[in-house]
Formats: structure tokens, C-alpha cells, sequence
């Protein structure tokens, strides 16, 4: 179980929180106002509410959904929609992996875009020295290091991201501060009066809205990044992030007040995040803010990691190489996932190229997460017996503020957002495909009973006639149910080959809901001759399963469970252990499968992916000097029999 530490309110750990949580939405302020205004004349009214609408949102959405609400659905201290979803999975609703899945993916395709958009519009204020400058090569320089480093760890870089998150966030709050102090008058758009009159009677405020709801699109990653700092430091910490954001949005909106009538694009920073500046002070606020920019994506970044990783435990994604870079508890690296969100972020900058061109595309994807997550928390409160009539209310509230932005963002299809909606679409059909082939196969695997080949298997390792094929035989078994095994198991060690071994242990992996979960049964099935070990592991914990192995059959000698010691007898009176061998069977698709069609195209985009996914032995972690393969056809239908006549 996880270390219930983090939740206690520390200095330390309010720091940790403000390196690696508010990332995403701390670096808003950069792109909001610009995408509100864009190339339109500035006017007072549309700033004011615009600011009224930003400040709303934060509170109704950020604070109050996901702060105050959201955060209590934590799975032992971890959080995410898959987390989310592994707490309400129990319920009969079997169809809430779809909000699971839908959210995951689109959390997922989010991921490609925030980095580029946090990147451009930190580095487009050098545009202030040099109006010309092509920031493209510079942006997608950064993004390469960013990515290059994730195979070292960021153990060491992640120690400054804290303090030099305060800074970036005190720098928010003061620049707001000069600029208030010269017209405290746009603090009336504290007033939800102004929102209200932006929507109801601008003609474009429906437009403005998609661009109002970048403000908070930080917030689904805030969620699932809890198990790294605990709801209380977040929530602690949410005070200090909330006022200097807002400060700074009121800082511009004053600023953008009193340019009443003009356009951006006059000025020689478009940027107002940038034209609220001392222009003495802005080479300092653009490298502050380029390093903010930096350490956003970086927080999205291990959050996609680790988004994956619980995807594959919970057989939602291909197995891919996982690889833990340094010794801090949770972080991950994944190859395989790492290049392809630099390869999708490089096409972004490249399809874009400015900021201002990717602020139309961005929300569209994260907004339907944040519907998916609605409607898992809209089960979880209901599971946990809260007032019904308070969740018909939040449900019903959230559900028209999201469908509102949901409408303001489809907007954006055709300027971008079908980018993000695609790259959404492909891991949905990813997702889909690996969970329905695994219930596809499960529906069609042939168990036996143990019983009916009990005796065969210790005649087996009692027949002095055969050659002892190893010591300790391990397979790696499906069965949920201990008396039961496959078929094809029982296939591998009495027909295929015989395999005469002293001790036949069968292991099987059940992913539990809770995330940190690692436990284990031994069942005796025939007193040293046949045993299984049922491990249950935590969605987010790697299935190391040579090394767990080890320690069960350690801790099994020192009871005097089993004696592993080589039956071999030159070997035993030096008491040598034994040999272990694993044997893991891997499937193909069989061309003699009569299958209907729908079957038949998720089976095949299923053994296709597996080409390029991870080997069941390697993806148990395996020891691959100790590992023997055996491939077999995967028949699900046979075809019907055929008539033949013989002629001679």
C-alpha cells in the first residue's frame, strides 16, 4: 500500500506540489488573453466579462469540481480517471470503461498539444527584440532535450522545479499587482453578472468561450497527479495558485482596458501576458517563463507515462517496455510512448508553427475528458451514498458547464481540434481493441479440470524412463480458479514434449483495484509435487515476476514449505539448488478460425499490434536466459467440415 505521508501539510511537500502539479494550468496565463482577443479590437466590455468568465471558471470548475469535489475519489491515495474507473468498476454498470477509455485517450491526445502551445507562446516573446524571429527550430530544439533527458530520470532537475514554480507563480502575482494598481476598477468583473452578459448578448460569445476554457484544462492532469503529493499539500497549495493566476488575469485584463480600441498586433509584444512587463525585466520574464513552459510539459509528460502504464495493467494497451530511471517511487519512463508524443509534438510546431494558431485547436479533446470523468464521479458519489439530491444538482451543474464548453470547442474542429479528436480516436480504437480481444479469447479458452491430470503429472515426475526436462517447470497461468487449468498448458507438458520435471509450479497475476496492492497465496495442489502461486498485484505496480517469484520461493524454503535443492544426487549431497525453468505460451491467429466479421477484424488488429508489443516473458519481466517459448495456434471457431470424396 501506498504511504499515507504525502497528505500531511509540509512545507517540503507543498513545494513538491507546486514543481509538479499546477503545471499545466500555472502556465495558462501565457496563451489565454491573447486567444480571447486575438486579432479583433480590443473592447472593454468583451475583456471584462472575459476576465469575470476566467475567474468563474477557475472556481466553478478547478476548485470546486476538481479541488474540493474530484479529489476525494482517491484509489488509496492515487488518482486519474483510470483510477477513478478502477473504484467504480465493481458497480453492474460493465459499460463505465467507455467514459474510462473516451477519457484516458483524450487525456492522452491532450498530451501532444499542451507541450508545443506552453513552449510557443513562452519562447514568441523573444519576438519583442526581433518581431521576424522564426521561433519554430528554437521550440522543437526544447522539446527534443525535454524528451532526450526523460531516459535519465528527473530526479535530479525535479528538485528545482518546485522553487522555481514559486517564482514563476510570484511573478504571475506581482505583474497583475503593477497593473491593477493603476485601474482596480476591472476587479467589478469579480462579478458573475459580467460573465453572463459576455455569453447572453455578445454575438461571438460562444466562440470566446472555447477560448475562456484554456484557462482551466490543467485541471484533469491536477487529478492525476494526486498520488504524488496527496489531496491536502494540492488543495493547500490550489490558495496560493488560484490568487497569483488571477491577479495575473486581472493584471492583463487592466492592462487591455486601457488599449481600449486597438489592436494587439500594434504592439511590439501581441502577447499581453508579455506587454504587461517592464520592458527592462522582460528577457528575465521570458526565460522564467520558457522554464515554466518546460516544467508543465514535463509534469504531462510522466502523467502520460504513468496513464499508460495502469492502461496496461488494467489490459487496455499493448505491453511496451517499461523502464524505471531512477530510484524515486512512481517514476517511469516508457520508451516507446516517449517518441511518439515528441514525434506528435514536432508535427504540431510544424502544422502550426505559432501559438496563436495552435490556441484554436486546444481544449477540444481535454473537454471530453473532463465529461467522462463527470460521469464516472456521478457513480462514485452514488457508490458512496452521498446525498442524492446534492449529486443530481453537482451532476446536472457540471454536466450543463461542460457541455457548454464541449459546444464552444467543436468550434475549433475545422481550425485544428479534428488533430486532437483523431490522435483521441486512434487510442480509443487501440484501447477497445486490446480489452475486447483479451474477453474474446477468455470466452473461447479451454479449461480442465486439475483434478482429471493431477496423478498424471506426479506419474510424470515420478518416471524414471524419461529425461528430466528441469527441475522446477513454472508456467505462467490464465485460471482465476486454482482447480482448473488450460488446456493447452496440460498440452505443452504431456503431448507436445514431455517435460519431466521434480516440482511443477503454475503463477498466475490477478490485477487488483487497489493501486499499490502486493500480495500473495501459495495452494499446495500436490504436497511437493505441484504448486501455484497466485500473486495480486496493484494496478500500478510492474509485474516483476522472476523476481517476486524468487522472494515467494525464499520465503517458502525458510518455512519449510518446499525443498528446492537438485534431486539430482551428486548434486544434492552438495546441496546445489535446482534449476528453474519458465515456460510461456504465446498465440497466433490460426487461419483455420471460422469467426464472424467483427470478431475477425479486432482479432486481426489485435495480432498485429502484438507484433510490436513486448513478449509475454519479457512483459513478466523473465529472466531470458531461463525462458522457453511455445508458440500455438489460437482456434477460436473451427471451420465447418468439410465434404470430400475419395475417388480411388
Amino acid at each position: 500500500m501506498k504511504s499515507t505521508h504525502i497528505n500531511k501539510v509540509t512545507l517540503g511537500g507543498l513545494l513538491v506540489t507546486l514543481g509538479i502539479i499546477f503545471g499545466d494550468i500555472g502556465t495558462s496565463p501565457l496563451y489565454v488573453m491573447s486567444a480571447i482577443i486575438g486579432k479583433d479590437t480590443i473592447d472593454a466590455n468583451i475583456v471584462k466579462g472575459a476576465i469575470s468568465a476566467v475567474f468563474w471558471t477557475l472556481t466553478l470548475q478547478t476548485t470546486i469540481k476538481y479541488v474540493i469535489l474530484t479529489l476525494r475519489a482517491d484509489n488509496n491515495g492515487e488518482g486519474g480517471i483510470f483510477s477513478l474507473f478502477t473504484l467504480v468498476r465493481r458497480s453492474k454498470f460493465k459499460w463505465l470503461l467507455v467514459p474510462a477509455v473516451i477519457g484516458g485517450s483524450a487525456l492522452l491526445a491532450d498530451g501532444i498539444i499542451t507541450p508545443p502551445i506552453s513552449v510557443s507562446a513562452a519562447v514568441e516573446g523573444l519576438r519583442f527584440f526581433n518581431p521576424e524571429l522564426n521561433t519554430v527550430p528554437l521550440v522543437i530544439s526544447i522539446l527534443f532535450a525535454l524528451f532526450f533527458i526523460q531516459q535519465f530520470g528527473t530526479g535530479f532537475i525535479g528538485k528545482f522545479f518546485g522553487p522555481l514554480m514559486t517564482l514563476w507563480f510570484l511573478m504571475l502575482g506581482i505583474l497583475g499587482v503593477m497593473q491593477l494598481s493603476g485601474n482596480w476598477s476591472i476587479l467589478s468583473a469579480l462579478n458573475p453578472y459580467y460573465t453572463y452578459k459576455l455569453l447572453a448578448t455578445h454575438p461571438s460569445g460562444i466562440l470566446i468561450l472555447g477560448a475562456i476554457f484554456l484557462c482551466t484544462t490543467g485541471a484533469e492532469a491536477l487529478y492525476s497527479d494526486l498520488g504524488h503529493c496527496g489531496k491536502n499539500n494540492i488543495r493547500v497549495s490550489w490558495i496560493f495558485v488560484k490568487t497569483m493566476l488571477v491577479l495575473n488575469y486581472f493584471g492583463q485584463g487592466a492592462w487591455l482596458i486601457s488599449h481600449q480600441g486597438q489592436k494587439l498586433d500594434l504592439f511590439k509584444s501581441s502577447n499581453p501576458f508579455y506587454a504587461i512587463m517592464p520592458e527592462s525585466f522582460l528577457p528575465f520574464g521570458i526565460v522564467i517563463a520558457t522554464i515554466a513552459a518546460v516544467i508543465a510539459s514535463q509534469a504531462l509528460i510522466s502523467g502520460s507515462f504513468t496513464l499508460i502504464n495502469e492502461a496496461m495493467r488494467l489490459h487496455l494497451w499493448p505491453k511496451v517496455k517499461v523502464k524505471y530511471p531512477t530510484i524515486l517511487k512512481g517514476q517511469i519512463y516508457i520508451p516507446s510512448l516517449n517518441w511518439l508524443l515528441l514525434s506528435g509534438c514536432i508535427m504540431v510546431v510544424l502544422y502550426f508553427r505559432e501559438s496563436s494558431n495552435m490556441e484554436s485547436a486546444y481544449g477540444l479533446a481535454i473537454i471530453l475528458c473532463m465529461l467522462m470523468t463527470t460521469t464516472l464521479l456521478n457513480f462514485y458519489m452514488h457508490m458512496k451514498r452521498y446525498n442524492k439530491y446534492f449529486i443530481y444538482f453537482i451532476i446536472t451543474v457540471y454536466f450543463i458547464i461542460e457541455l457548454s464548453f464541449l459546444g464552444a470547442n467543436l468550434s475549433k474542429f475545422s481550425h485544428g481540434g479534428w488533430i486532437t479528436l483523431l490522435i483521441a480516436a486512434c487510442l480509443i480504437v487501440i484501447m477497445t481493441v486490446w480489452h475486447l480481444s483479451k474477453k474474446i479469447g477468455k470466452r473461447y479458452v479451454d479449461m480442465v479440470k486439475f483434478d482429471d491430470h493431477k496423478q498424471l503429472l506426479i506419474d510424470l515426475s515420478n518416471d524414471d524412463s524419461l529425461q528430466k526436462y528441469a527441475t522446477h517447470l513454472v508456467y505462467m497461468t490464465s485460471a482465476n480458479n486454482p482447480d482448473e487449468i488450460e488446456a493447452k498448458i496440460i498440452y505443452s507438458i504431456l503431448q507436445k514434449r514431455p517435460k519431466k520435471a521434480d516440482v511443477y509450479w503454475f503463477v498466475h497475476v490477478d490485477v487488483m483495484n487497489e493501486p499499490y496492492r502486493m500480495d500473495y497465496k501459495v495452494t499446495h495442489i500436490a504436497d511437493n509435487d505441484i504448486i501455484r502461486i497466485d500473486f495480486r498485484l496493484g494496478f500500478r505496480v510492474a509485474p516483476k515476476i522472476n523476481l517476486m517469484f524468487r522472494k515467494v520461493v525464499q520465503d517458502m524454503v525458510k518455512n519449510k514449505e518446499v525443498d528446492i535443492t537438485s534431486r539430482y544426487e551428486s548434486l544434492n549431497k552438495n546441496n546445489v539448488i535446482g534449476d528453474f525453468k519458465f515456460v510461456v505460451l504465446e498465440k497466433f491467429l490460426s487461419y483455420d478460425n471460422d469467426l464472424p466479421a467483427f470478431e475477425k477484424i479486432v482479432l486481426s488488429i489485435y495480432f498485429f499490434l502484438k507484433k510490436y508489443s513486448l513478449s509475454e516473458a519479457k512483459a513478466f519481466g523473465l529472466d531470458s536466459s531461463s525462458v522457453k517459448v511455445e508458440k500455438f495456434p489460437f482456434v477460436i471457431n473451427q471451420p465447418k467440415e468439410m465434404q470430400m470424396k475419395r475417388i480411388g
